[in-house]
């Protein structure tokens, strides 16, 4: 079982042709996109009773993610994605986050989990950020943890209390991902691949095994105990990058899972993987980034379209920006 812990939300997506509301939220986006990849997963987040919030159950259900908890009386969080003329989106918000009683029901729902990822608003926005620590703190023990900043400085806008609560995630996690963005804003005048380094770094021999950080057009880039590589970005033509960051998030754990690296007793194992296969990590990850940004919203790829079962890249069109969400 892979468990997500984060924000859903409603994104109203507005462009110059008009407005329409999808369910999104980057933790909610990364369950979406690993159960497509083909894995049991289950979302820990919050959502209100009311229609928007009966959808975001509704479209986890309908896409064989498992939804432990209920409702509560508070209305869904909106998140208004403004997408310009290029595609690339930027961010205004509505949101409530809180998981009032998890610590109590975290020994049932954390059971027989091997990975637990978690991110963005859910890891920085009180009171729900310090339950989500603790609720990394409890499961890393058994459990493989993934962190992804994804930082929304229209909600966090205090930099140094971003990157305080970001290192302490990192601290904790065996796999991180950022975008060049992300590094760029928590830590600036700093080149993002030296800042990803640090990070790496970060609480010695019990930090980070992988650290990536994808750079749109220029491709991904990761570091583990073997040293350092890249990959290329796939060329396609971008419909827009909502959701791009989390297809890749997706992919990247949904390669750690199918090579047998999840769940604590691994973690001497993720730590010795060697770089030609993180490389082949991160071009399978860059794919379904890519394939993210050749269609409308946050539509992760199943395996079958990863695959290139249903679905090819055209070497003859421009390189995607798909790390390039940028917030206000």
């Amino acid at each position: 079982m892979l468990t997500v812990i984060g924000e859903g939300l409603v994104d109203v997506v507005q462009r110059r042709s008009g407005s329409e509301a999808h369910v999104g939220g980057s933790p909610l986006n990364v369950a979406v996109g690993l159960a497509r990849l083909g894995h049991p997963v289950q979302f820990i987040g919050r959502y209100g009773r009311d229609a928007y919030g009966d959808s975001l159950a509704a479209y986890l259900r309908s896409s064989s993610v498992m939804v432990p908890l209920p409702p509560d009386d508070k209305p869904t969080s909106i998140a208004t994605a403004l997408v310009d003329d290029d595609g690339a989106a930027t961010y205004a918000f509505d949101l409530d986050w809180e998981l009032p009683g998890l610590a109590e029901r975290l020994p049932l729902m954390l059971q027989g989990a091997t990975l637990l990822h978690t991110g963005s608003i859910a890891t920085m926005l009180q009171p729900g950020a310090a339950a989500v620590l603790a609720a990394v703190e409890y499961a890393h023990p058994a459990t493989t943890i993934s962190f992804d900043p994804n930082c929304k400085p229209s909600i966090i806008s205090d930099r140094g209390y971003a990157r305080a609560q970001a290192e302490r995630f990192v601290a904790l996690a065996d796999v991180v991902k950022a975008s060049d963005e992300d590094l760029e804003w928590l830590y600036p005048e700093t080149d993002p691949l030296e800042s990803a380094r640090r990070w790496f770094h970060l609480g010695g021999d019990g930090g980070p095994a992988v650290v990536v950080v994808t750079r749109g057009a220029t491709g991904p880039w990761g570091i583990t105990a073997a040293g350092e590589t890249q990959a290329p970005a796939p060329r396609v033509q971008v419909a827009d990058t909502v959701g791009a960051g989390d297809s890749f998030m997706a992919a990247l754990l949904s390669g750690l899972v199918d090579r047998g690296l999840a769940g604590g007793q691994y973690r001497h194992a993720l730590r010795s993987m060697p770089a030609e296969a993180l490389q082949a990590l991160l071009e399978h990850a860059a794919k379904a980034a890519a394939v993210t940004v050749s269609r409308p919203g946050a539509n992760p790829p199943t395996r079958a379209e990863l695959n290139g079962e249903d679905f090819s890249l055209s070497d003859s069109l421009p390189p995607t920006e798909y790390s390039s969400e940028r917030q206000p």
